[in-house]
Formats: structure tokens, sequence, C-alpha cells
């Protein structure tokens, strides 16, 4: 494996494709995050919002995309996150996560992030600014 402080601008991460979204995943993320909202837990509640079902908590979303990031943490660690959220995440989705870089600085590696469907839609983009120690 590389070490992130070998990459060049535009290298990327190895993507990581997550097993399909699961009502076990999207109950126990309500109980650990204290989102109860039904729309990610009982059809029915996200039928009544106008969805065609239950959808991912986009932060459940969001905190899968630092599994990116994980096999690193002994050289640096993550400094700052942002993301737009692009598209709602279904039971039986199949995301994959993707980040590149798109900016060193000294000890600063700035990333492009993308998480995409079994269709390859974007779900979540956004950018991860990551510190070398």
């Amino acid at each position: 494996m590389t070490k992130i402080a070998e990459l060049y601008v535009g290298d990327a991460l190895n993507d990581i494709q997550l097993n399909p979204v699961s009502r076990i995943d999207l109950i126990k993320y309500a109980g650990a995050s204290g989102d109860f909202n039904p729309i990610h837990t009982i059809d029915e509640e996200a039928k009544k919002a106008g969805l065609p079902g239950i959808i991912a908590h986009g932060m459940w979303t969001m905190g899968n995309l630092a599994k990116l990031f994980t096999n690193y943490y002994e050289e640096g660690f993550i400094q700052d996150y942002s993301i737009r959220f692009r598209g709602m995440v279904f039971l039986n989705d199949v995301i994959t996560l993707k980040a590149e870089l798109k900016e060193r600085d000294e000890s600063l590696l700035k990333f492009d992030v993308l998480a995409v469907n079994q269709e390859n839609k974007p779900v979540l983009k956004g950018n991860v600014v990551y510190r070398l120690y």
C-alpha cells in the first residue's frame, strides 16, 4: 500500500465499495446517532413523506466516506471535511467511495471526495483536508 504522503496531485486513493445498504445498517445508525426520523427506518412513514421507501441518513453516507482515510491514520488525520448531498441512498444501494488528491501544501493534502451509487450517480460530493503529522 502506498503511503498517503507519497501521493501526487491527480492520484486517487483506492475506491471502497460498501456492502448493499441494509435496514439493519440504518436501524443501528439511528440508535448510534440518535436520529430516529422514521423516514430512515419505517417504509410507511417514508412513503407518507413522498419517498419511494426508506432512505439512508445523509450522515451515514458521510461517515462512511471517512473510511477512505482509515488506512492512513498513522500518517496524519482528517483536519477538515465538507460535503454536499447530491442524491438519496436507498435500501440495497451499493455505494462506492472515491477520493482524488487535488492539492498539496506542505503537510496539508486536499482531496475531492465522492460517493456514487450502483448507477454511478453521485450521492455525495465534497472535500477533505488531511494533515500529515
